[in-house]
């Protein structure tokens, strides 16, 4: 039985030079006791011909498939489902795990019994190369959430009975881009507890095409999203002001945020 088992949603993406650096970033780990789990979710434009062709060679990797596209938190609890490793680890199909990533986690979760997940630092990259850092909050509390998710969800190892006992991800509408967000809240909300690495252990792909994504609609799934977990986490009246937060962000120009986002 494998102790990890890390869990990926691919979705059309056909596109040998993001996904096989990816792909080979896990199977290239300096822990190798682990199972990696890819769910195509309904990919129409070859890439779950692409991702059979990168993995062929290691008995580690197990892909399945769903017949109808079904979205990022139905995908990964379809993982969830026929993994079998006490930790899970996301990973996304255009992002990149330096290579102690998870012995380092490992080795902490081992150690530290009263966490439930720990994340990581991340290097900003794009197309271009490295440009950026995104420091995560050592400590995470509930507070923090006012602010967004303190975990880059491509890049923790969870305990596998915590996220099963929290029944995966939420599958709905407003959690369609913001489903790490939910869980988080949720697992805080049942006093769950999460530790990030200070150290850049995960590559994070980010580029003016993320914030082209992110329309007001999505802005407004996100505000009832937020506005259900602040109750959940106590973190109410003022967690009304942060509710809004995601709709005055949507109307602000997208190359203004970019621009912020580089100076940080």
């Amino acid at each position: 039985m494998p102790r990890v088992s890390v869990i990926m949603g691919i979705y059309n993406t056909n596109n040998e030079t993001l996904v096989k650096p990816a792909i080979d970033s896990i199977l290239n780990q300096t822990y190798t006791d682990f199972e990696f789990i890819i769910c195509d979710d309904g990919s129409n434009d070859g890439t779950l011909e692409l991702v059979r062709k990168i993995t062929n060679h290691d008995s580690r990797v197990k892909i399945i498939e769903n017949i109808t596209n079904k979205g990022l938190a139905s995908t990964l609890n379809n993982c969830l489902e026929i993994s079998k490793g006490d930790y899970i680890a996301r990973m996304d199909a255009d992002d990149i795990s330096l290579p102690h990533r998870l012995e380092k986690q490992v080795e902490f979760l081992d150690n530290n019994l009263e966490y439930d997940l720990v994340g990581c630092n991340a290097v900003l990259f794009d197309e271009n190369g490295d440009w950026g850092y995104r420091r995560t909050e050592e400590y995470p509390k509930r507070n923090h959430f006012l602010f967004g998710t303190p975990f880059i969800h491509p890049s923790i190892l969870i305990r596998s009975a915590t996220i099963k006992e929290m029944n995966g991800y939420k599958v709905a509408k407003e959690t369609l881009r913001c489903e790490d967000y939910e869980l988080f809240m949720r697992l805080y909300s049942k006093e769950k507890k999460g530790y990030n690495l200070q150290e850049h252990l995960f590559k994070f792909r980010e580029n003016q095409e993320a914030y082209n994504r992110r329309k007001l609609k999505f802005r407004l799934d996100e505000a009832k999203v937020r506005y259900r977990g602040f109750k959940m986490l106590d973190l109410m009246p003022i967690g009304l002001i942060y509710t809004i937060k995601p709709l005055i962000v949507g109307l602000v120009p997208q190359k203004v945020l970019a621009f912020l986002r580089q100076e940080r």
